[in-house]
């Protein structure tokens, strides 16, 4: 294969138009207020409430950066926030009905994506694909498991 970097740039511009192609989606389906940075305080929260801290260490922001996001989406009502129960000094913050029926349509899309490539790939090529990309993620994070949260 010549030097090039056509690869890299087929694998970034899939990413764009995954997100891109997503958003589409969910402002079809009345989620049209949502932004791609949402979905990772969305992905967080998926697995159990926060608080502010452990939002902004998630996303490597400030903890004002994060509190200015927690704001904006508990105004749009994707989370709420409720006294910590371990830490009265603390809120934490948790998915919404809205918020989880976002997380739900996001799923949805993302298994459409991936069954679009099993049709165009097949099963098998499919399989090797993602085992690749888990190789290329791996190699690119220094041989570390890859994180699900903005670093750009």
């Amino acid at each position: 294969m010549p030097l090039s970097y056509e690869l890299v740039m087929t694998m970034a511009m899939s990413f764009r138009l995954i997100v891109d192609r997503l958003h589409e989606q969910l402002a079809a389906c009345g989620y049209d207020d949502v932004r791609p940075a949402h979905g990772f305080v969305f992905q967080r929260l998926s697995f159990g409430g926060a608080t502010g801290n452990e939002i902004a260490e998630h996303l490597s922001v400030t903890k004002q950066a994060a509190s200015q996001m927690i704001e904006e989406l508990t105004a749009k009502g994707y989370v709420t926030r409720r006294p910590h129960p371990a830490d009265s000094r603390a809120k934490l913050v948790e998915l919404s009905e809205r918020g989880w029926g976002c997380i739900r349509e996001t799923e949805r899309h993302f298994h459409e994506i991936q069954r679009q490539i099993v049709e165009l790939l097949g099963a098998q090529r499919a399989g090797e694909l993602q085992l690749d990309q888990r190789r290329i993620l791996q190699m690119l994070n220094d041989g570390k498991p890859a994180s699900f949260r903005p670093v750009w």
